[in-house]
């Protein structure tokens, strides 16, 4: 699951990462509401951490930017200000829930955990379905739990991580760059190669190596094996 953190504190924002990344998530850091803007634009995040005070662009205005825009990914506010009118301020401009500085990790967590749970219950709000069905395969995003024809699979983070990449865009060819990026949670600017030993072992552990197809030259994709009565599932 993808988190866009937009944190001019560079002490907080790595707290941040290094708390949100050990829990399993895909997370991007940025320092500043313009920046923020151009990564909405080339990937897809299932949940936004935006601080209220931030350079170029203030965390009230880019959710209002990003609602007038159409995105309707739920968002977690970050901010010292604590009044009733601030509160009112943050939540009207589009914010999903607010959350006061100082706050602790677990806290953080539950209220990722909260957005996402009533962004679903509205109707998917933009994100990623809690549970993927691709034919025999199951991915649950919540437990990172995978089961192929029923039966449990093992895998590790980075595993899951290549997995969860390639199961929310079945069918869609991802480049050997992206997965990577997304898997390594960082932009990689080192050999690709480094995945092929992580997919080699997740082949492996599926049982059907077809299930993830290559395109030589180009990249990898998940081949869509999904039933309409497997999306339907998902998407409730």
């Amino acid at each position: 699951m993808r988190v866009l953190v937009a944190e001019d504190d560079e002490a907080l924002g790595a707290v941040l990462v290094r708390g949100l990344r050990e829990q399993g998530y895909i997370v991007d850091l940025v320092p500043d509401g313009e920046t923020a803007v151009l990564y909405f634009r080339s990937y897809q995040y299932e949940v936004a951490v935006i601080d209220w005070r931030m350079p170029k662009l203030s965390g009230l205005d880019l959710v209002e930017r990003l609602r007038r825009s159409g995105t309707s990914v739920p968002v977690l506010m970050l901010t010292a200000r604590d009044t009733p009118a601030d509160r009112i301020a943050g939540l009207d401009a589009g914010a999903d829930d607010y959350l006061v500085k100082p706050f602790g990790l677990a806290e953080l967590l539950a209220r990722i955990r909260a957005v996402l749970r009533r962004g679903r219950r509205a109707g998917g709000s933009g994100g990623t379905a809690e549970v993927l069905r691709h034919g025999p395969l199951t991915v649950d995003l919540r437990t990172r739990k995978v089961t192929m024809s029923g039966e449990e699979v093992a895998l590790t983070p980075k595993e899951f991580a290549i997995l969860e990449c390639l199961a929310t865009d079945p069918g869609r060819l991802i480049s050997r760059q992206e997965i990577v990026e997304r898997a390594w949670d960082e932009h990689w600017y080192g050999p690709t190669k480094v995945l092929d030993v992580h997919l080699a072992a997740l082949r492996r552990k599926i049982g059907d190596p077809s299930l993830i197809e290559t395109v030589y030259g180009h990249g990898f994709r998940l081949a869509d094996r999904s039933t309409a009565a497997d999306r339907s599932t998902a998407g409730a």
